[in-house]
């Protein structure tokens, strides 16, 4: 058995020798982050778990194409965001609810740092966090994972590209056209000094 401390592509290389409870290491590894952002694509938990088991039997079936041009984090994300994009592209057009950032007020929890938030701030924060969650349902798919790899997973345009399946010129566009989709519909919140 492969320990944690080896690096991915010796714990591949064990695999393809044919020690096939080496990949528990590679899972145990990238679970966490893989579950991370199939969250923040399909804005669900049980379709985030379905999108990272999915993920990972791909990765397995796979496993003796993948070329080490990149590490097999990026390889297994890219997998997962594909997985995510799919799940959410063959929701029926009315199920809003389970759209990434949709909005629950049963299962939404405010933090403040203040202990003494007067009711109206809470209240207001509330509805800036609705809005914020219907600008990002409004989003394309491609537009909103872009938007969330880079703003929020810290992606470069060239992982984001990759993840995507694009150009990172496209990549690009799509993170740009995010975030001027997202100034317009929250131009209301704006406060002018």
């Amino acid at each position: 058995m492969i320990r944690m401390g080896k690096n991915d592509f010796a714990v591949i290389r064990a695999i393809l020798a044919g020690d096939k409870e080496a990949y528990g290491a590679l899972v145990e590894r990238h679970s966490h982050s893989l579950f991370r952002v199939a969250f923040r694509i399909t804005g669900n938990e049980a379709d985030a778990e379905d999108v990272v088991q999915e993920a990972f039997l791909r990765g397995y079936q796979k496993l003796e194409s993948f070329e080490a041009r990149s590490s097999f984090g990026t390889w297994i994300y890219r997998i997962a965001v594909r997985g995510a994009l799919d799940k959410i592209s063959r929701r029926p057009a009315d199920d809003s609810s389970r759209v990434a950032g949709a909005a629950d007020p049963e299962q939404d929890e405010v933090q403040v740092a203040d202990t003494a938030v007067r009711p109206d701030r809470l209240l207001l924060s509330g509805e800036i966090g609705a809005l914020l969650q219907l600008a990002m349902q409004r989003l394309t798919p491609a537009e909103r994972t872009a938007f969330v790899l880079r703003h929020v997973e810290d992606c470069s345009t060239e992982e984001i590209a990759a993840a995507l399946g694009i150009a990172p010129s496209a990549a690009k566009q799509a993170v740009f056209r995010a975030i001027k989709k997202l100034r317009s519909r929250l131009a209301p919140l704006r406060v002018n000094p």
